[in-house]
């Protein structure tokens, strides 16, 4: 089966699987995405969705984002990890929408990458989720093992395995597919223990174990 065929063929198999695929982190606005998915690096949706309630209402607009001090922000993020360092960008983040943006949040993946802590997974995510922008590839832990795994791609490296994936996936389906390759990679083809033998694309996976 040719990478492209392989690809399809996984689409449609964990869309059958996980037929509402969305984000797990809970957000009400652009904004509240952007800062819950900027939590969320090295640290889990859950825990994020357990410290984001009280941080958006503590803070529920741009503005109030953008006059807090660092300092304001920590207290409430304390818990997801290198707290100081994502207080800084959340805050200098809201800034940046204020005075660069007309205080909406950018809708291309050029323009949000220019935002402090913002990389290329949290773009895509932005403009899969929020703007629907056909083509968005989320490179997540997830994706990056399952894609190897199951042969789509041959590199570890996030730009190249998005650039990989982008060229295999339909544009309408990718947003959605990553989201379901967390999914699946949670409950399916997790990092250390993969359940093989309860897995849908096992019968094209390089990787299987028998």
């Amino acid at each position: 089966m040719k990478k492209k065929e392989l690809a399809l063929f996984a689409v449609e198999k964990l869309k059958e699987r996980y037929p509402g695929a969305q984000c797990s982190l809970e957000s009400e606005n652009p904004l509240q995405l952007l800062i819950a998915v900027r939590l969320s690096a090295q640290c889990t949706d859950a825990r994020v969705n357990m410290v984001t309630p009280a941080l958006f209402e503590r803070f529920p607009t741009l503005e109030a984002f953008a006059e807090a001090a660092p300092e304001d922000v920590e207290p409430y993020i304390h818990s997801c990890g290198l707290y100081k360092t994502k207080a800084r960008d959340i805050v200098a983040i809201a800034q940046q929408i204020r005075d660069r943006f007309y205080g909406k949040v950018p809708d291309s993946i050029e323009a949000l990458t220019t935002l402090p802590g913002v990389g290329r997974k949290t773009a895509n995510l932005i403009c899969g989720d929020i703007y629907h922008m056909p083509g968005a590839v989320v490179t997540d832990t997830h994706c990056i093992r399952i894609a190897n795994r199951l042969g789509l791609c041959d590199t570890k490296d996030p730009r190249k395995v998005e650039d990989q994936l982008r060229k295999l996936l339909p544009p309408e389906e990718s947003n959605d597919f990553c989201h379901r390759l967390v999914l699946f990679g949670r409950e399916v083809c997790e990092a250390r223990s993969p359940k093989c033998d309860n897995c849908p694309l096992s019968e094209h996976c390089k990787s299987k174990v028998s």
